[in-house]
């Protein structure tokens, strides 16, 4: 009996993909950093059962229509939104995501970035590097404090209500704004919901952790962000999209605002020459959200097991339904 054909379009640990190599014949573009081009993939999907994808990767109607054979698609992401998941499902493909395992993961990278866009620590870490540091001054770097202020969170899933938990600890009035309300969230860590605008205007660290929709798209757009307090630090660990990054320049360079960090991008990579990049009051990760190596690693084993229930006839941990 002919053995499945999966396809990986990244590389990835071999051995945390180990349940595929005991079942199906395995095959992994060969780059970490370059994702796999677009007519490889095309081509490579013709006799695939199975796809191991990432967010970069676009999973449209084109694609899982020369996806002839194809049963699953496995995104190592919570996110889908690079996947037709509607089309899938009409055309009988499972799509699989990664949820739960990087929630406090990320959760972790957010307030590190908020940590670092309040007491910019990216600017003084390199202020030291290029031998600016003469001597002491009053005021030398002077950032904004964390405790006792106001943190609003946009998206209280999951990693919000972790971010939420982690800014208990540094005593901060929790706000947030979701589709609907979490009374776990409420009742667990005392957090308020409201709607955005009163969000937007009482927080000191507005923090966007929502999916990417319809709804969602430049959510934070000039508007949004002439509403914050001048002292305001915006800090983005969700998609790109959902900011407009030329209202988001704008509101920084004319002081509407404090400070952003960003882990995410409209398109990315972005390079050097980014303009929110060349700003003093701005950090910016390559989305490494999840990016720890016990987090990476479990979600490419739920990826690999997700896969394996599916060609084995059996229900997948993490199936996407919408």
């Amino acid at each position: 009996m002919k053995r499945p054909y999966i396809y990986v379009t990244r590389k990835c640990s071999e051995e945390q993909l180990q349940p595929l190599y005991e079942i199906a014949d395995v095959e992994m573009w060969p780059e970490e950093e370059k994702p796999c081009p677009r007519e490889v993939l095309l081509e490579k999907v013709t006799n695939a059962d199975a796809l191991l994808t990432m967010l970069s990767d676009s999973i449209d109607q084109e694609l899982l229509d020369k996806g002839t054979q194809l049963k699953v698609v496995a995104n190592l992401a919570v996110g889908f939104d690079n996947i037709n998941v509607q089309y899938a499902n009409e055309k009988g493909i499972v799509v699989c995501n990664t949820p739960d395992i990087l929630t406090d993961t990320t959760a972790d990278l957010t307030f590190g970035l908020l940590l670092a866009s309040a007491r910019r620590l990216i600017e003084a870490a390199d202020y030291v590097k290029d031998n600016q540091w003469k001597s002491w001054a009053p005021l030398l770097l002077a950032g904004h404090d964390v405790h006792h202020k106001t943190i609003g969170i946009v998206g209280m899933g999951k990693i919000g209500q972790a971010v939420a938990k982690r800014a208990t600890g540094f005593d901060m009035k929790i706000l947030y704004h979701n589709r609907s309300r979490n009374e776990e969230a409420e009742t667990k860590l005392g957090a308020k919901f409201c709607q955005l605008d009163e969000l937007l205007s009482s927080s000191d660290f507005v923090v966007c952790l929502a999916p990417l929709t319809n709804e969602t798209k430049n959510l934070f757009d000039l508007e949004a962000f002439r509403k914050m307090k001048k002292t305001g630090i915006f800090i983005n660990a969700s998609r790109g999209a959902v900011v407009s990054e030329e209202d988001l320049y704008h509101a920084l360079v004319n002081k509407e605002i404090a400070a952003a960090g960003l882990d995410v991008f409209l398109h990315e990579p972005i390079q050097a020459d980014h303009p929110l990049v060349g700003l003093n009051n701005v950090v910016a990760l390559p989305h490494i959200g999840s990016a720890s190596l016990e987090t990476r690693y479990s979600m490419m084993n739920l990826c690999a097991m997700n896969i394996k229930a599916v060609l084995s006839g059996e229900e997948p941990k993490t199936k996407v339904t919408i």
